[in-house]
């Protein structure tokens, strides 16, 4: 195909669309004329795919997870299909340039960080490596929150960025499912079968919106189905006729509330419910779908895990067990053994986390009332699990091991009960797990566990973000290394190579020319492109340590303060992090940074060693920016806290040296690369933990 073929499908768009012709239309309506010429693409091609897995008898894997960070779709998809000179051509051919239009788009309010990061990087790879794939989520109208810094402090404002992003979904009203919330069940007997029956509930519709996910060369293409909650035909014509407009209309705005923010605040007993709801509704309605289109596809339920692998992304979609097991024994009447035998057998779970706060716990009276079949199968799940460790004389780990415990549900032992593979996000994090997290439950499934240390999509993190760096690497090694990342190892044989050295000084100073120019146009603020940019990204949390980098940085500029003339290399600390709303602490640590930026910005004797940076709203699209031009990357967590990291990954894949902790995946970073390009420090979470074991709790208030 030529790029006239392309201009003549973007001019048919803007007609049949928006009415409009290239000399009428705005840019905004260009780009979304560009988008939907692009999602046809994807769409044919993964029709293509479609007869090809189906021919097949493949497998499939979905991905449940409550995040998705996918970034900015058209500059991907254009990169991903080979198709960025022959677009940017076609639109520069009706006056539009491509870079102007890249900045139309909003980033996806579908994620928060690394958790929704790797969903979206999996979607990539699956794509490319050919896996017919799809995940799960909801279309949030509101994603998580658009930061503001005022007067130094984080404010949250909406994230609006539906009108941008809608254009990339497809709606697939053909697929609608319903999900039951609240009400009471009733049992009776059928055909000599005990039934159960969820009766006055609230009944929530899930109508799906597919996103196209393309992989390198656009010959795989993974779908991203988000759904969207609205009342179930629950509008009252005679209330609204009476007047009562608020009660007619009170059913649908109780129920899109499920699907309007990520992660609402849960810190009071309207944002459990809701949160427990959401989890619940992106569980019921994926099942459904995938249970549906199973039976379309091969028939017999009991084939679910020779067809289908369904994974759950952290403890938020652990209630796909019980639902699963809800949808094959109430609605395909399974038996108890042989549902139970297919649900294990299909469900694998990550843990991303060791952090107690973060292994979702919820109260039991909140799980009766809201999901009712649901907990009595979580209930008799647990008990027969009890009874299974009794009788082989296993009783006494249940105190940790126990799904219900201390009046609450334990949804991490749900997750590792209900699952046939169980992994962590590095070597260190999978061993802490099994020796210390879920250590009695390791004892009895020990086959289950297992480790996958978590990677990143190089092609956005290098080929797309750092262009220069792409091309200099292609002429050194070729391009084997964008479907291959092995490939790079051929680099090593440049280490001494003086004009090789001295090229990648010349991008990455380029890189951080063309961000400080960025930051000033945005923001008004000069950074140095010549000092040491040093860099701290990630969502702003005690054990990620971003106070411990702030105190450092205080040091030096106590230090300058008193000898302003001391031989010192001039720094640009750069931060960019989003504290959870309700996370009082995090919050005073942004506020500390703010004002720390300020005061090195006027301070005139200081301002050419020393500066801080916040960059406010971090997000995928800033990253794409900042991690090129970065040359120290802080992973600092506190040892054996972090699960894995990937900014670390990123980073220095970019080109930054880490100065990090023996963390996470630090540790198999430091032993590929070597201390001479990592700079660890600090106690091993072994020693970590003794620390912790021996410290006197008196002591710590």
């Amino acid at each position: 195909m030529t790029y006239e073929y392309y201009r003549q499908l973007i001019i048919e768009k803007l007609s049949g669309s928006f009415a409009a012709s290239p000399s009428t239309a705005s840019k905004e309506q260009v780009y979304k004329a560009t988008c939907l010429v692009l999602r046809d693409i994807l769409i044919a091609q993964k029709q293509r795919n479609n007869m090809e897995i189906e021919k097949k008898g493949l497998k499939r894997v979905y991905y449940l997870c409550m995040e998705f960070l996918v970034g900015r779709s058209l500059k991907n998809n254009l990169f991903n299909l080979g198709l960025t000179d022959d677009f940017d051509k076609a639109l520069a051919s009706i006056g539009i340039d491509l870079d102007e239009l890249y900045d139309y788009e909003a980033d996806p309010g579908l994620g928060n960080g690394g958790l929704g990061r790797l969903a979206a990087c999996f979607m990539d790879s699956l794509a490319t490596l050919g896996y017919p794939a799809m995940g799960f989520s909801i279309r949030y109208d509101y994603g998580l929150f658009r930061q503001k810094i005022v007067e130094n402090m984080q404010v949250e404002l909406p994230d609006l960025w539906l009108p941008s992003g809608e254009v990339w979904m497809l709606p697939r009203s053909d697929k609608n499912f319903k999900v039951l919330l609240g009400g009471y069940v009733e049992t009776h007997m059928e055909n000599g079968k005990l039934r159960f029956e969820q009766k006055g509930a609230e009944v929530v519709e899930a109508m799906p919106y597919d996103v196209m996910i393309s992989g390198a060369d656009g010959k795989g293409v993974s779908v991203l189905r988000l759904w969207k909650a609205s009342a179930y035909r629950s509008f009252d014509m005679q209330k609204f006729s009476r007047g009562d407009y608020f009660t007619a209309m009170r059913a649908d705005s109780e129920a899109e509330l499920i699907s309007k923010v990520l992660y609402p605040s849960d810190d009071h007993y309207e944002g459990k419910q809701l949160r427990l709801s959401q989890q619940y509704f992106l569980v019921s309605a994926s099942l459904q779908s995938i249970i549906k289109d199973h039976i379309k596809w091969y028939g017999d339920l009991k084939l679910l895990p020779q067809k289908a692998a369904i994974h759950i992304n952290d403890t938020h979609p652990a209630l796909a067990i019980p639902e699963l097991m809800r949808l094959l024994m109430d609605e395909h009447g399974f038996g108890w053994d042989d549902a139970w035998d297919i649900t294990v057998n299909t469900i694998a779970y990550t843990n991303h986390t060791v952090l107690s706060e973060a292994l979702e716990k919820w109260d039991i009276e909140l799980v009766q009332s809201r999901l009712p079949r649901i907990y009595m199968i979580i209930s008799e799940i647990d008990r027969r699990f009890t009874a299974q460790m009794n009788a082989c004389g296993k009783g006494g780990i249940l105190p940790s091991s126990a799904i219900l415990w201390d009046r609450q549900v334990r949804m991490a032992n749900l997750s590792v009960i209900g699952s046939h593979s169980i992994n962590g996000v590095s070597e260190l994090h999978s061993n802490i797990i099994k020796n210390n997290v879920f250590k009695d439950l390791y004892s009895v499934f020990p086959d289950r566990f297992t480790n996958v240390t978590n990677g990143i999509a190089h092609r956005r993190w290098l080929c797309q973000a750092n262009p220069e760096l792409a091309a200099f690497i292609n002429e050194l090694i070729g391009d084997g290394y964008k479907l291959d990342a092995s490939e790079l190892d051929k680099l090593e044989k440049f280490t001494s190579d003086k004009t090789a050295l001295k090229r990648l000084g010349e991008i990455k100073l380029d890189n951080k020319k063309a961000f400080a120019q960025f930051i000033k146009k945005e923001t008004g603020e000069e950074i140095d492109p010549y000092s040491r940019f040093d860099v701290q990204i990630k969502r702003l949390h005690e054990y990620k340590r971003q106070l411990m980098n702030v105190l450092k940085i205080i040091s030096y500029y106590l230090e300058l303060k008193d000898d302003p003339n001391k031989s010192f290399t001039p720094q640009t600390f750069i931060f960019g992090a989003k504290a959870a709303g309700g996370y009082a602490h995090a919050k005073r640590v942004i506020m500390l940074i703010n004002c720390l930026a300020k005061e090195t910005a006027r301070d005139a004797a200081i301002r050419d060693k020393l500066r801080v940076l916040f960059v406010e709203n971090y997000n995928v699209t800033l990253a794409e920016r900042l991690i090129p031009a970065s040359e120290v990357s802080e992973q600092i967590s506190l040892a054996g806290k972090e699960a894995s990291g990937t900014s670390n990954m990123k980073l220095m894949m970019n080109g930054a040296i880490t100065l990090g902790t023996v963390d996470g995946a630090n540790v198999e970073i430091l032993e590929r690369v070597g201390r001479e390009n990592m700079f660890a420090f600090g106690l091993t979470a072994s020693e970590a933990q003794r620390v912790w074991n021996e410290v006197d709790a008196s002591a710590l208030y």
